[in-house]
């Protein structure tokens, strides 16, 4: 009985991030260094992408919902999984709307967002001097114009991007710990 309740008790205690925000902003880089730093298993979400969807955006058309239905549902798929096991993780995904982050959270506490917020100027110049990736720059405008700021109801860790990435990443463990530190206050 004990065994149970040690893996029932991982499962419970396990969590997901989804680190989020428009194309450019870092979250492969941050996010690899945050599952680094925690020991946590790191997925990017674009190799959920379909090879259709990857050459529809890098000949510069944007992914509509039908495009990404299926692909939210595969990470979303992935993160449930991570918590029926007992194993947190870090998955990076744009879930630039609403709607989007709800199908990867599903209501729940355990998947927590991370929104990496930097301004348009900033994320241009990093779109053009990137290299080898499939979002075309011509895409910003339209990531700009679906995304949905995070709200408090969703309870997320906002950082900005103008630091270095390690900065970024120190910061979003810092306020995890932060946020344990608290709810194991008022237990």
């Amino acid at each position: 009985m004990g065994a149970q309740t040690d893996a029932g008790a991982a499962a419970r205690a396990a969590q997901v991030l989804v680190v989020m925000g428009v194309s450019g902003s870092g979250k492969s880089t941050v996010g690899a260094l945050i599952a680094e730093r925690l020991g946590w298993i790191f997925v990017d979400g674009d190799s959920f992408h379909t090879p259709e969807h990857v050459a529809k955006m890098h000949a510069g058309h944007a992914l509509d919902d039908e495009d990404r239905a299926p692909w939210l549902a595969r990470i979303a798929v992935w993160i449930q999984h991570r918590l029926d096991s007992g194993e947190s993780g870090v998955v990076v995904c744009s879930a630039l709307r609403r709607a989007y982050r709800d199908v990867l959270t599903r209501g729940s506490r355990r998947v927590r967002i991370v929104y990496l917020d930097g301004d348009k100027a900033l994320v241009a110049k990093r779109l053009t001097d990137r290299h080898g990736h499939f979002m075309s720059p011509r895409l910003l405008d339209s990531q700009f114009a679906t995304l949905e700021i995070p709200g408090p109801d969703e309870h997320p860790i906002t950082v900005g991007i103008d630091a270095p990435p390690e900065t970024i990443a120190d910061r979003v463990v810092a306020q995890l710990a932060e946020d344990a530190r608290t709810r194991a206050g008022r237990t």
